[in-house]
């Protein structure tokens, strides 16, 4: 039983091990000289301003989530894309019923002023 598992182990093993060898060889035969310029923050090639404690807005979180939510929501229709000749009417009905369901909640976070920065 437990015999199944022994190339599991092993390429796990093989895997972790070949990890921290890199890590150490990375650390052992990797170049030393630290300039200020390799130490500072990289922003999208701008120089770096403010500390990486400043604050965000609760704007820039909701919309991130909202994004999440959104993006999301194309892992349902996908497969249903996918399966779209077996599942006759029934299927279309459904996700014309979800695609409805998705834009009333968009017009709802519209509404709310959710996608508005100020």
């Amino acid at each position: 039983m437990l015999i199944e598992y022994i190339p599991l182990i092993i390429q796990l093993l093989i895997g972790f091990s070949l990890a921290v060898i890199f890590l150490f060889l990375s650390e052992w035969l990797g170049a030393k000289r630290v300039t200020e310029q390799k130490r500072s923050t990289y922003e999208s090639g701008m120089e770096p301003f403010g500390t990486a404690r400043d604050r965000f807005s609760v704007k820039f979180y909701l919309i991130a989530m909202i994004f999440i939510v959104f993006d999301i929501e194309i892992v349902f229709m996908y497969p249903w894309a996918v399966g779209f000749a077996n599942l006759e009417l029934r299927g279309l009905i459904a996700m014309i019923l979800f695609i409805v369901m998705l834009f009333a909640g968009y017009i709802y976070i519209i509404k709310k002023g959710a996608l508005k920065w100020d």
